[in-house]
């Protein structure tokens, strides 16, 4: 007998753009009940790992809301649990997978999320790796169509290190059909690899890379940034902040954005660093609504992977 393959959601190119939309839809359903006070018990007696080896705001408490309003559990493991120190990936989540119904991991290196998705028996879920933050990508880019309607023909202007959540906007952009922008130094850009890889997933991907910042948010629809030094390069902070430091977005930069253009951060931000104060907390920014976002499409991943709401 051939042994049961869950789905996995490890990166947004697991994802067809059919199966985003349908997650979208799922989230707009669940998202206006919400804001009438329904919380639909699609999950009723399931339960969700959290395996995090990273500190966590929103991937934390956005999970363990979602799966509490559906009518589930979670189960938060951190160093206690000994992970990746008193056992085999291998044998830690054959064991955990047979315990729980998804688990969500926030860890330091794409290779074990991959290895824990080989050996288990139920869902695994991106929480952030240094390679992939597909769940944060899923949010943005239902905000933006919130706020555009329709997201084919917009543009989505990066500026900033060409990270773990700018590769995988890139991913949900090339799968959606938007234009995606980045303003970065030389050194600090996607891998050719990564690029053609996408590219040939997605034929008419429209990717642009320059070294103005200027140019890339002239057009967009929405302007995105991130800290210049993620988690785990705490020692290239200095180096970064000098080869960074003109790709700041304040409100020069915004100047020069459309009409009805906001801003975008994932959040925690370094204020006065990649953004300044007036940006971040402007009428431009619409950061607290992608966070607000995180529960509600983690909600929709969940109902889709377990197999409720039509998945």
């Amino acid at each position: 007998m051939t042994p049961f393959q869950p789905r996995h959601l490890l990166t947004l190119r697991n994802l067809s753009r059919a199966e985003i939309e349908r997650i979208f839809s799922i989230c707009e359903d669940l998202k206006a009940k919400f804001a009438a006070g329904v919380r639909e018990p699609l999950l009723p007696h399931r339960v969700l790992a959290l395996v995090f080896e990273k500190p966590s705001l929103r991937t934390r408490v956005s999970f363990e809301a979602a799966m509490a309003h559906l009518g589930g559990s979670s189960i938060f493991l951190g160093d206690d649990a000994g992970f990746g120190k008193r056992e085999t990936v291998a044998d830690f989540v054959r064991v955990l997978s047979s315990y729980v119904d998804a688990i969500v991991f926030r860890g330091k290196r794409h290779a074990v999320l991959e290895e824990m998705a080989e050996h288990a028996t139920c869902p695994i879920i991106n929480g952030l790796t240094d390679q992939s933050h597909p769940c944060q990508a899923l949010a943005d880019l239902f905000t933006m169509r919130e706020l555009a309607g329709k997201l084919a023909g917009h543009t989505l202007a990066w500026v900033g290190d060409a990270n773990n959540v700018a590769r995988s906007l890139a991913e949900g952009c090339a799968k959606l059909g938007l234009r995606f922008v980045m303003a970065t130094p030389e050194a600090y850009r996607f891998e050719t690899d990564f690029l053609a890889g996408l590219k040939a997933e997605n034929p008419g991907f429209d990717f642009e890379v320059t070294d103005d910042p200027i140019q890339a948010v002239r057009g967009a629809l929405a302007v995105y940034t991130d800290v210049w030094t993620s988690m785990g390069q705490e020692r290239e902070a200095e180096q970064r902040r000098r080869d960074f430091a003109a790709y700041q977005v304040n409100a020069a930069l915004m100047s020069h954005t459309q009409k009805g253009a906001v801003f975008m951060h994932c959040l925690p931000a370094k204020r006065g660093e990649e953004v300044t104060d007036d940006v971040i907390d402007g009428p431009q920014s619409v950061v607290v609504q992608q966070a607000a976002n995180r529960m509600h499409v983690q909600k929709a991943v969940l109902a889709w992977l377990l197999g409720s709401h039509g998945g």
